[in-house]
């Protein structure tokens, strides 16, 4: 179920040499011995070389790695120019209850179709939810990094009591951070059905709309909710051709929603 999301796709690690319950590392670049299913990749910053996985052996090269998170790029190889999806991740203040954020996740969702976007959630596995758009190579970088940040900016100055467009802790207490910065060349997300470096092991899984409204938690599926799903919750997420169009690009950069 991860390897269509990993496929071609620069990705960073998070390793727990001693387990979940003891410190871990996050890791952009491959040791000397890990080379079965690890591609090099160049791309990003100048004279970098990153890694992607390729195919099955990837993943046990890196499971014996003690890789317990995989976070990936949003845009593929060979064209790292254009991003292939656009992720907006819903950070919640500590205070802030997951039905607020459900309903973010549906106010970003409305947004987006309203400028021409389909998208899906994926529980974070930690306390938010990420909604995914995904692209067709169409956008460059500055055209999705002026989207989103303009879209998050619109929508923390709308519901200034609910949202807030900057990292800063202390200005999100109450409130959801809509987190736009991993729509940025290099910049890494978790990717869909990674297994989180936190008490239970719980899964970045992606859920469908209408079975989001059923979730209790971000946290709340693990390895064996994954397992048994029977159908792709996703349907349809790697058919979708789409772009952020000029008019929808304009009116973000116009302010409107």
């Amino acid at each position: 179920r991860m390897l269509p999301h990993l496929a071609s796709r620069p990705v960073s690690f998070l390793r727990a040499p001693d387990g979940i319950d003891h410190p871990t590392f996050f890791q952009r670049h491959a040791l000397p011995d890990m080379t079965a299913g690890i591609v090099p990749v160049s791309g990003g910053k100048p004279g970098k070389v990153y890694v992607a996985l390729e195919g099955i052996e990837g993943l046990i090269t890196a499971a014996q790695f003690s890789v317990i998170e995989l976070h990936g790029w949003a845009a593929r190889t060979p064209d790292l120019d254009h991003p292939d999806r656009i992720i907006f991740d819903l950070d919640p203040d500590e205070s802030v209850l997951f039905t607020a954020v459900k309903t973010a996740a549906v106010e970003i969702r409305g947004v987006l179709e309203a400028a021409g976007l389909k998208s899906w959630p994926l529980l974070s596995g930690g306390k938010g939810i990420h909604v995914i758009a995904p692209l067709d190579g169409r956008n460059n970088w500055d055209e999705v990094e002026r989207f989103t940040q303009g879209l998050a900016r619109i929508l923390a100055t709308l519901s200034r009591e609910r949202y807030v467009a900057v990292a800063t802790k202390a200005r999100r207490k109450g409130r959801i951070f809509i987190d736009y910065l991993r729509n940025k060349s290099s910049a890494t997300a978790i990717v869909p059905y990674s297994i989180r470096a936190r008490p239970g092991a719980p899964v970045a899984l992606p859920v469908g709309w209408a079975a989001l409204a059923d979730v209790h938690a971000a946290n709340a599926m693990h390895p064996s909710d994954a397992l048994a799903l029977k159908v792709d919750p996703w349907d349809g997420f790697f058919e979708c051709a789409q772009a952020i169009s000029t008019a929808a690009l304009a009116g973000i950069e116009n302010g409107l929603p």
